[in-house]
């Protein structure tokens, strides 16, 4: 049943690139000179297109005809402050992952801000159906081990896209094993709660992101090169501020990876 799932998760983390990608900075005469002599070009990052389109056109088949329609189903069955509530506690079971990941990249600082995080929505927030942790500046930190393996060198790698789990680098897809034992699933007893909690998590991803899909489906350039360049410039910012982060000086790297994000949609 979770291989089954797993496809919603393939429309979240697509639509999740373009909600949360920041905007670029505007470059000056040099560095734009700089970019253009050095831009990436599909070939460099897309080698394997050709199985890539083949895959891609395989999930947007699933998603269209089946995983679509029931998360609008689900958006329309529950009210909006479950729907709040929910997303909350599906975020609070990833900060078990992300707690894991701090501690293997050695940011132990961030590892703490992440601990307190997850202790406060378990408590305070009932369970993490509730966010009181935001409120009190502890804000959410998404991680995983394809940035834990980027943080220790393997930054650099090819663009692959894959039926179940959507847009990945192949850095990204072997980090899928890792993240599955890192999280809490594994070790849930009944194999039907474990189950019921992992498609729950990627129902409500999906249907957070629904409300997107209006502006992904008038998106000008072409859906696949859209979803291919959005996803890997969300992960390079993603490298960039885990690598950079630090206790002393973590906002003003944050700060730093945003402003010098290289952005090629239109590649």
């Amino acid at each position: 049943m979770k291989k089954t799932l797993s496809i919603f998760f393939i429309s979240a983390l697509l639509l999740c690139s373009f909600v949360f990608a920041t905007p670029p900075s505007q470059p000056t005469e040099n560095q734009n000179a700089d970019y253009l002599a050095n831009r990436p070009t599909a070939n460099k990052i897309d080698p394997l297109e050709g199985f890539n389109r083949l895959m891609f056109h395989v999930h947007d088949t699933f998603d269209e005809y089946l995983f679509k329609p029931l998360t609008r189903f689900y958006n329309k069955a529950l009210p909006a402050p479950l729907h709040s509530s929910i997303n909350y506690f599906c975020l609070n079971i990833d900060n078990i992952n992300a707690v894991a990941n701090d501690v293997l990249q050695f940011n132990f600082y961030q590892a703490t801000s992440d601990s307190w995080r997850l202790a406060i929505n378990s408590t305070a927030g009932i369970g993490g159906f509730f966010d009181p942790a935001t409120s009190l500046g502890l804000s959410n930190n998404p991680q995983d081990f394809g940035l834990t393996l980027a943080k220790w060198g393997w930054k650099n790698s090819t663009y692959l896209f894959l039926p179940i789990y959507g847009p990945r680098t192949i850095r990204d897809a072997i980090a899928i094993v890792p993240d599955h034992y890192m999280s809490i699933y594994p070790y849930i007893d009944s194999t039907s709660t474990s189950n019921s909690l992992y498609g729950l998590s990627l129902v409500n991803t999906r249907a957070q992101l629904l409300k997107m899909q209006e502006v992904y489906s008038q998106v000008s350039i072409e859906p696949y090169v859209f979803m291919r360049n959005a996803y890997l410039q969300r992960r390079d910012y993603l490298i960039n501020r885990t690598t950079e982060m630090d206790a002393p000086t973590i906002a003003k790297n944050v700060k730093n990876a945003e402003s010098n994000d290289v952005y090629y949609l239109n590649e």
